[in-house]
């Protein structure tokens, strides 16, 4: 069944759990409620991964209205406030979900995302780090990943290569690090380096404009040729328009 079908088939189920009720859902015991306010919050995900935002909104403040404590449902309101512009909005949704369950490390490693997305790289990366101090926490390489982008684009380097190593450790098919780690080896001048993370990238991913043309770069300082120009000519045929492509026939000689 197509997701959307299946979206709409746990809405009609939501909706029909609703109606079976006599007067209001608030006058459920807490376990039904609790049910419903998850059924709520999965929507408001699925709505809002598909940029239906209205009808995220109002899942997710349904959700809430059913279960205030519902630690899934501020986080993902976070998310859907972040998605509109509504910075203050979304600050206080991650922050109530995190008064609720401190060690939440899903809300810890979306807020941590939200601060260094607004410039706040060290309170950030501080925030993150703590989703990662649960020894259950399924997504740890993610929090690492996240982390890595942010020192990076807060302009520490070092910091950046050693949370994308750690989250490689932790998932060695983690495709978006080993493209960051390419990336890093050839600002560096480690080419060969670049080369097998690279490898190892094109191994578990589809090839992308960023990829091909660090393949290029690597292969150019490696001084391979036939291998430079594999990459270029796939980047060119496949991402024609990219900034990529455009950096790649300005990088051409005269």
């Amino acid at each position: 069944m197509p997701k959307r079908a299946q979206a709409m088939t746990v809405l009609l189920l939501s909706l029909a759990l609703v109606a079976c009720q006599s007067t209001s859902t608030l006058t459920k015991p807490l376990s039904d409620r609790s049910k419903l306010a998850e059924i709520n919050t999965e929507l408001g995900g699925q709505y809002l991964s598909s940029g239906e935002y209205q009808i995220a909104m109002d899942k997710l403040n349904k959700a809430i209205e059913l279960d205030p404590r519902s630690v899934d449902a501020h986080a993902t309101l976070g998310l859907l406030h972040s998605v509109l512009g509504q910075y203050d909005k979304a600050e206080a949704s991650f922050k109530q979900a995190l008064r609720i369950d401190p060690s939440n490390s899903a809300a810890l490693n979306n807020f941590g995302q939200f601060l260094c997305q607004r410039g706040r790289h060290e309170e950030g990366q501080k925030t993150i780090m703590k989703a990662t101090e649960n020894p259950l926490y399924r997504n740890a390489e993610n929090a690492y990943y996240n982390a890595g982008v942010c020192a990076l684009t807060g302009g520490q380097v070092d910091m950046a290569d050693a949370n994308f190593r750690k989250a490689l450790e932790l998932e060695p098919r983690l495709a978006p690090a080993l493209l960051q780690m390419a990336d890093l080896s050839l600002q560096q001048q480690h080419a060969l380096q670049g080369r097998a993370y690279l490898q190892r990238f094109v191994a578990v991913a589809q090839p992308n404009a960023r990829s091909l043309w660090l393949g290029v770069q690597i292969e150019r300082q490696l001084g391979d040729r036939d291998a430079e120009a594999s990459y270029a000519l796939q980047l060119e045929k496949n991402f024609p328009d990219s900034p990529q492509t455009k950096l790649l026939l300005e990088s051409k000689p005269k």
